[in-house]
């Protein structure tokens, strides 16, 4: 690590390529493996984020860290149900306080969708959720295949802000053009939570009601 300030350990990304070459083809999976245990640990996943997308790119940086991250929440899930449900519940009534309510009752009525939607929308913090939905009754499978999928764009946008902040470092060309697509994607993540949720707020219209506005159209 460098530390500007005994507070502070900033990941001094020229040893971590340089352990990445070492590592050779097994990289991305000690990666994978040393995200997931992070999760699991309550490290902050921003910046092993930042970290895979300047040590592997935009692409394969955004793989590998989705990977691990689901990989962490699954395991925490599972503590939670099967190993240590009554440590985590005092845990997130201590951090949660009266959000654990909504968590559950949202669960029960929606399903993976209320999942997808606390992925998008940070109503827990990520680590605390991934343990909360395990007291839930929620399938592992859902839980999985909506993680996964759903916390894509935080990822993606994470990922290629380490990318564009490695590139800008090396005076690479395209510093400019990556740090702007790095931006804009950061802003689309930032509203997309608020568009979701003003969706959630009005009622879904029904197949009867989109046929009658079409027919009416006509």
């Amino acid at each position: 690590c460098i530390e500007p300030e005994e507070s502070t350990c900033v990941p001094d990304v020229a040893v971590l390529e340089a352990w990445v070459a070492s590592a050779g083809a097994a990289a991305p999976v000690l990666f994978i493996g040393v995200y997931a245990l992070a999760t699991v640990l309550f490290f902050p996943g921003s910046v092993l984020t930042l970290v895979g997308g300047a040590l592997f790119g935009p692409a394969w940086g955004t793989l590998y860290n989705l990977t691990g991250a689901t990989l962490g929440a699954v395991l925490a899930f599972i503590i939670a149900r099967y190993l240590a449900s009554n440590w985590v519940q005092a845990r997130i009534e201590a951090g949660a306080g009266g959000r654990v309510e909504r968590l559950f009752k949202g669960v029960e009525a929606e399903g993976w969708r209320f999942v997808a939607f606390t992925r998008l929308v940070p109503l827990f913090p990520f680590n605390l959720l991934n343990y909360a939905l395990g007291l839930t009754r929620i399938s592992l499978l859902h839980y999985t295949l909506a993680s996964f999928v759903f916390m894509l764009p935080g990822a993606l946008a994470y990922t290629y802000l380490g990318f564009a902040g490695r590139e800008a470092v090396a005076g690479n060309e395209g510093m400019i053009r990556n740090g702007l697509i790095a931006l804009a994607l950061l802003a689309l993540v930032t509203f997309l939570p608020r568009l979701v949720a003003r969706l959630r707020e009005k009622p879904m219209l029904t197949v009867e009601e989109l046929k009658s506005r079409a027919d009416a159209a006509r």
